[in-house]
């Protein structure tokens, strides 16, 4: 990765900033508590990925339909989030095949 890649990905990382901020305050609280959530337990593609983006444009219908945030995802932000990456390898994934591996080197 070359300094003009880091450069453009900050640029795109601002703007998606600049996106969240100027969603309502439940939005952004809620937003904020998922980005939270992905970058513990989320998906290894996370900063290059599709998602956070995804979830920002879903966002913005919402408010542009009228909606309240809990009225598009639910009740449980935590069950709404594990359903976005049901099929995505996520970093407890690596850690538990990092775990397998080694237990499997320590047996032989």
């Amino acid at each position: 990765m070359g300094i003009q890649d880091i450069i453009e990905g900050k640029k795109q990382w601002r703007a998606h900033k600049a996106r969240v901020t100027a969603l309502p305050p439940d939005y952004r609280i809620v937003y904020k508590e998922m980005e939270k959530y992905f970058f513990k337990v989320g998906p290894v593609d996370l900063p290059h990925g599709p998602l956070l983006p995804g979830i920002v444009d879903f966002f913005e219908e919402g408010v542009a339909s009228g909606k309240g945030v809990l009225e598009l995802i639910g009740d449980d932000v935590a069950a709404f989030c594990d359903d976005l990456v049901k099929d995505s390898r996520t970093y407890a994934d690596v850690y538990q095949e990092s775990i397998s591996g080694q237990a499997g080197t320590a047996e032989e």
